[in-house]
């Protein structure tokens, strides 16, 4: 069985999309995969409330607790690696990872970001793109690299910037075609493996 190791810093809606893909999929039959654990850097993190009621394992290890990015990626990477994982999944996960950490899972580790790559890597996404006045703005699925927001794209969705869009609004919409393409994309490197 092919496991899937998800990492989150807060309400895991993505997780949660990709959890209820894998069930209603059939994932295990289809793909011999299942998510294994989600992993949260915050311990009041909701995504673990959900992902425990879908009776799968969690695990905090929290930031605040090490001394060193170096340290707490040390630690980070026992918990995901005592769930053998063939893929690690960055949803909504707040942290920047060491090269380290990246090279300790290449190849392996995916993450999702609220733009369209290569435009607007980082944060605040949603304004940047109503500043710069994009007509489009979107979601992207991408392998995960040392560069922050710059590995190889696996998957991106679009959708219209409308004329009276706030950050709040538009983040809205990219949300639901994050929630739609993530699962895909997971499933597709699943098949390959």
């Amino acid at each position: 069985m092919k496991h899937i190791v998800i990492l989150i810093s807060g309400t895991g809606s993505n997780m949660a999309a990709i959890v209820r893909a894998a069930e209603q999929q059939r994932w295990a039959e289809r793909l011999g995969a299942r998510v294994a654990a989600v992993v949260s850097n915050r311990p009041g993190a909701r995504g673990l409330d959900t992902a425990q009621a879908a009776g799968i394992a969690t695990a905090v290890v929290d930031h605040k607790a090490h001394a060193s990015r170096d340290t707490f990626d040390a630690a980070l990477m026992q918990a995901i690696d005592a769930h053998q994982p063939a893929l690690v999944v960055l949803a909504g996960f707040m942290r920047i990872l060491t090269p380290g950490f990246v090279a300790h899972y290449e190849g392996r580790i995916v993450n999702i970001h609220p733009s369209l790559l290569p435009a607007f890597p980082g944060l605040h996404t949603h304004q940047r793109a109503l500043d710069e006045g994009c007509k489009l703005a979107g979601a992207t699925v991408h392998r995960v690299t040392a560069e922050l927001d710059h590995g190889e794209i696996l998957a991106q969705a679009a959708v219209p910037v409308l004329p009276d869009d706030t950050a709040d609004t538009l983040a809205a919409r990219v949300l639901t075609q994050e929630h739609l393409i993530y699962p895909r994309a997971v499933a597709e490197l699943l098949q390959k493996q």
